[in-house]
């Protein structure tokens, strides 16, 4: 199992953990369908109220899809076959209230999860970042969720700067895309604690809340996401170039923390 989940039936919270740390929390097939089916299980748990998201360990929340995978694409430009499309909450129709918490690297595909989480906490250590550009890559679907959470700058910014800039957890509460930074370590902590007190109130009101804060940007998320899979078929490097791109940044110096 990628997943470890630990229910609190007394406080009406689940806590999820993508727990692959030794590959950095990074999202390979079988956590993708792992990831899918809790959503739509949690679906039916009444006894869980509340969802706090996290990564095992403290380098990395989540590093995106995990490199080995190789994902067959369809030949059309207008077609793109993404494992990590559902891998989210609200994709999987869950609207119990999902926090992330964030300790460490937050990076590329982790903006799948984040963009699908109410709020978001983060150790005063973790970082942003959207490699695809370094790598050769379009950044559609990431730079869609982040455009729902941060100003268009700031959004623009990190999926053009790649690689060579971070964007700390004290610029990312600044923005908006992180509501409380905590010591390192503490992320979780301050997770549970929010959610046990959202699970503490009816949850059809809590419900009824996720589902109206999020039909406010449904629609313009909507329009957009039926334009990535062209961008990204018409704009990504054939796969072998973008590997020869990501073997050559091993060596590279640190990026840039702002």
């Amino acid at each position: 199992m990628a997943l470890r989940i630990e229910r609190d039936g007394e406080r009406g919270v689940a806590l999820v953990v993508l727990d692959r740390p030794t590959r950095l929390n990074a999202i390979d097939l079988e956590t993708a369908g792992e990831l899918a089916s809790l959503w739509r299980e949690l679906r039916y748990d009444e006894s869980v109220r509340a969802v706090v998201l996290t990564g095992a360990g403290t380098r990395a929340f989540c590093t995106g899809i995990d490199r080995g995978v190789e994902v067959p694409q369809p030949p059309s430009p207008y077609a793109v076959d993404d494992p990590l499309l559902r891998i989210g909450p609200k994709a999987n129709d869950l609207w119990k209230p999902v926090v992330a918490a964030v300790e460490g690297m937050a990076c590329g595909g982790a903006f799948y999860l984040l963009g699908e989480a109410e709020f978001v906490v983060a150790s005063r250590e973790a970082t942003f970042f959207d490699p695809h550009t370094t790598y050769g890559m379009v950044s559609a679907y990431e730079a869609i969720a982040m455009a729902q959470r941060m100003p268009f700058g700031e959004v623009a910014r990190m999926a053009l700067m790649g690689t060579a800039e971070r964007v700390s957890a004290e610029r990312a509460y600044a923005i908006g895309l992180v509501s409380e930074v905590t010591e390192p370590g503490g992320a979780v902590a301050a997770a549970l604690r929010a959610a046990a007190v959202i699970a503490g109130y009816p949850t059809e009101a809590v419900q009824g809340t996720v589902r109206a804060v999020w039909s406010a940007k449904e629609a313009a998320r909507t329009q957009a996401m039926t334009q990535a899979p062209a961008l990204i078929s018409l704009g990504n490097l054939p796969p072998d170039r973008q590997a020869e791109l990501f073997r050559a940044r091993g060596g590279g110096g640190e990026p840039r923390v702002r």
